[in-house]
C-alpha cells in the first residue's frame, strides 16, 4: 500500500507549468496558479456544503433545469482527452450566461470535489440557489468576478 501512495504522490507532484503543458487548445481562459488554488479551495468547500454538480452529464442537466441562474460558476479541466467530451460546454455556458474558467488538471479538480476519480467539470452554485449559505460565498464572488473579466457578456 505504501508503494501505491508514493506513486500517486509522484504523479501529483507536477508543477503548475508541467500541468499546463497537457492542456488542450480550447482551454481558454486558463486560471493562473493563484486562481487555481482559490478555485480548488472553493470546490472543496462547496462539495462539503453539497452545492456542486460533478461531471459533464450532471452539469448539462443542471443548466437545462435552470440551476445556473445567479451566483454560479463552472470549472472545467483543461487536460480532457478526447476533446469532444467537453467541446460543447463553453458554448452552452455562454448561452446560459454562466461564467466559466479552466484549470490545468482533472485529477486535482476531482480531488477537490471529494471524489477518487478525476472530474472533467464542476458547477458550483451559490447561496441564491440554496436555502442555506456556506462560508465561502465571498470566495465564490471573487472567482465569478475574475471569470467574468474574461467573458464580459
Amino acid at each position: 500500500m505504501a508503494e501505491h501512495e508514493t506513486t500517486l504522490k509522484k504523479i501529483d507532484d507536477k508543477s503548475y507549468e508541467e500541468k499546463c503543458k497537457a492542456v488542450s487548445v480550447i482551454s481558454h481562459p486558463l486560471a493562473s496558479r493563484k486562481l487555481t488554488k482559490k478555485v480548488h479551495k472553493l470546490v472543496k468547500k462547496a462539495s462539503q456544503a453539497k452545492v456542486v454538480r460533478r461531471g459533464v452529464k450532471e452539469v448539462i442537466k443542471a443548466l437545462r433545469k435552470g440551476e445556473g441562474k445567479k451566483d454560479t460558476v463552472c470549472i472545467i479541466a483543461g487536460d480532457i482527452y478526447p476533446l469532444d467530451v467537453i467541446s460543447h460546454l463553453p458554448i452552452l455556458l455562454e448561452e446560459k450566461g454562466v461564467p466559466y474558467i479552466f484549470v490545468p488538471a482533472k485529477r486535482d479538480l476531482g480531488a477537490a470535489a471529494g471524489t477518487k476519480r478525476p472530474t472533467s467539470c464542476v458547477l458550483v452554485k451559490g447561496s441564491a440557489s440554496t436555502v442555506t449559505t456556506y462560508e465561502s460565498q465571498e470566495l465564490l464572488d471573487t472567482i465569478i468576478a475574475e471569470a467574468k473579466e474574461y467573458h464580459p457578456n
